[in-house]
C-alpha cells in the first residue's frame, strides 16, 4: 500500500506544480490578440469594441491594425473623467506605434476623439497605414531567426520582392546574425555581386519584433531605422 500511497501523493504534487505554473503563465500580457475573443467586443453593438483597462485599448488598437481598419468605435468603461481618457487614448497610440512590432511596422498615425455618454466614454479611431492590407496579411510568424534562411529562400524562389517576418524571440547580438544568414542566402543564391538587399527593424528602439527585407536592391528607405544588408 505504501507504494501507492506515494504515487498518488506524486501525483499530487505534480498537478499542483502544473497548475500553478500554468496560472503563472495566464497572468502575464501578450501583445498577441485573438481577433475573435468575445472580451474585445460589445454584444449588442455590431462592430464595436470594449475596453475597460489600458491593456484593453492597447490590445483593441493591436486588433484593428491586423485587419487593417481605419475607422472604429471603441466604448470605454470605468473611466472618470476627460482628461484621464484623452491621457490615457495618447499614451496607448503612441505605445502601439513606437513600441509593437505590427504598430511600428504598419501605422503612419493614430487620432482619437472620445465623447461622455451614459455609463461609458465613446471613443473614435482613425488610423493611417503605410502598409497595405496584403502586406500586413503577408506578415510570416516565427519562433526565432533560425527559420530565416528558409523563408528568405523561399521568398527568391517565388520570385518576391519583400518580405515581412515576425520574430518571438530575439537575443542579444541577433541583427549580427540576421546579417550573416542574408550573406549566405545572397550567396547561395548567386546575388553576391546583385545591390544589396535593405533590411528594417521594428520597432527600431527596445526589442526587435518583426524584421522587413527589401530584396529588390532598388527599394527606398522610408526609415531611419532601415540598413544595408552586407554582400
Amino acid at each position: 500500500m505504501r507504494p501507492k500511497s506515494l504515487s498518488a501523493a506524486l501525483c499530487c504534487l505534480l498537478a499542483a506544480v502544473c497548475l500553478s505554473g500554468c496560472a503563472s503563465i495566464l497572468d502575464h500580457t501578450y501583445s498577441t490578440v485573438e481577433e475573435h475573443s468575445g472580451k474585445y467586443w460589445e454584444s449588442e453593438a455590431a462592430g464595436t469594441l470594449r475596453a475597460e483597462t489600458y491593456q484593453d485599448i492597447v490590445n483593441d488598437i493591436l486588433l484593428l491594425i491586423g485587419r487593417h481598419t481605419t475607422d472604429a468605435e471603441i466604448r470605454l468603461y470605468d473611466y472618470g473623467d476627460d482628461a484621464t481618457v484623452a491621457e490615457t487614448l495618447e499614451k496607448a497610440a503612441t505605445e502601439v506605434q513606437q513600441e509593437t512590432p505590427m504598430g511600428a511596422y504598419a501605422v503612419e498615425y493614430i487620432t482619437t476623439e472620445s465623447r461622455s455618454q451614459r455609463g461609458y466614454y465613446e471613443v473614435t479611431l482613425h488610423l493611417s497605414y503605410r502598409r497595405t492590407a496584403d502586406q500586413i496579411r503577408s506578415v510570416v510568424n516565427v519562433t526565432s531567426a533560425a527559420a530565416l534562411p528558409d523563408l528568405l529562400s523561399a521568398a527568391l524562389d517565388q520570385k518576391k520582392t519583400e518580405l515581412a517576418v515576425r520574430i518571438g524571440y530575439w537575443g542579444e547580438d541577433q541583427r549580427s546574425e540576421v546579417d550573416e544568414i542574408v550573406e549566405k542566402v545572397r550567396e547561395e543564391h548567386g546575388l553576391s555581386d546583385t545591390p544589396a538587399w535593405t533590411i528594417s527593424c521594428y520597432p527600431q528602439t527596445g526589442d526587435v519584433g518583426l524584421i522587413e527585407f527589401e530584396m529588390s536592391g532598388e527599394a527606398q528607405r522610408k526609415d531611419t531605422g532601415k540598413t544595408e544588408s552586407k554582400g
